[in-house]
């Protein structure tokens, strides 16, 4: 089982995603991830400077296809592996459409979008020339990369939600990252990931499916659940309905919560979020923690990406998980 942290990109100042992946480097992290989201701080000017920040651990930048095109995703994917000295792992794909329609872009093909999208950033990168005539891009003959990558081959995962998307991961991904949101109902997009995996003639060893939760970690058992609720409030109206169904939540509870995120009130949202929706997260003690993980292992997971608002200091947070629940997995290796 490898670990990933997942950062948010409301904790703080990208100083502080400095210290927090260095700290998750010391602390046994195999990689730091960054989460995109509109109108929030720029995921790559982060990954860049937690690059310069750290030495091993691997740098994982996402990039929605909704607004980057794949000529500067490559060109972005490129440099900064060259300049992390081969680290760089990246994202290509989204949890949600309904984000874009703020920007007037819900309407298209997210799927063929993320197909299209892997499909010309692996063959620049691998030093093709690229011109392609498919449904959303239209490429000439001077589609290649003018300088040499470090490497070849930069693994790409896949986020995705839903069951076409979530197997549409499994047969193009190096890896998959379906929100494990809740923990409990991780085997559903892992039933659409594995028939992806199936279709692509590999075998699950090949691809990593990462389970993504949201944790706050306190060895006291002494949770900040407001703040594990802000975390889920702005996310909660964009999860998968499926998912939230076997945890009894559905469209009328969720409801409250967008209808105060429409009125810009946030801590309002958080508010309104149920405890019962805490379930959504991974949260409390080390047993507690180490319980949900080892369920996410045993439904498939084979990495844990974690976000949120991971502990009463992040920083700390990250250290005391490296501590106290990341040796508990790698003992099983």
């Amino acid at each position: 089982m490898k670990f990933g942290v997942r950062l948010l990109g409301n904790l703080g100042t990208t100083s502080l995603y400095q210290k927090i992946c260095a700290e998750a480097e010391r602390s046994g992290f195999d990689a730091c991830w960054f989460a995109h989201d509109p109108f929030l701080p720029s995921s790559w000017v982060r990954s860049v400077a937690v690059a310069s920040a750290t030495h091993s651990i691997k740098v994982g930048f996402n990039v929605k296809p909704f607004t980057v095109d794949p000529s500067e995703i490559a060109t972005f994917a490129a440099t900064l592996d060259e300049y992390s000295g081969g680290r760089v792992i990246m994202a290509i794909g989204s949890h949600t459409q309904t984000m874009y329609e703020w920007i007037g872009l819900g309407d298209r093909d997210v799927i063929e979008l993320t197909r299209e999208t892997v499909h010309l950033v692996r063959g620049l990168l691998a030093g093709d020339g690229m011109p392609y005539q498919g449904r959303l891009f239209k490429w000439d003959a001077n589609a290649y990369l003018r300088f040499t990558p470090l490497r070849r081959r930069i693994p790409i995962y896949v986020p995705c939600f839903g069951g076409e998307y979530c197997r549409l991961s499994g047969i193009i991904g190096d890896g998959s990252l379906p929100m494990a949101t809740p923990p409990d109902a991780f085997d559903i997009p892992v039933h659409y990931i594995d028939e992806g995996i199936k279709l692509s003639g590999r075998s699950k060893e090949e691809v990593d499916r990462v389970a993504l939760i949201w944790m706050y970690y306190s060895p006291e058992n002494d949770v900040d659940k407001q703040a594990l609720k802000r975390t889920i409030s702005y996310f909660v109206p964009y999860l998968d309905r499926e998912m939230l169904l076997r945890i009894g939540i559905d469209k009328e509870d969720i409801m409250p919560i967008a209808e105060k995120l429409a009125q810009k009130d946030y801590e309002g949202a958080a508010d309104a979020v149920t405890d019962e929706m805490l379930d959504l997260a991974v949260y409390g003690n080390a047993d507690r923690c180490i319980e949900k993980i080892e369920m996410l292992r045993k439904k498939g997971a084979t990495s844990v990406s974690i976000g949120g608002p991971l502990g009463k200091d992040p920083i700390e947070a990250v250290r005391l998980i490296g501590r106290d629940i990341i040796p508990h997995f790698k003992e099983q290796n």
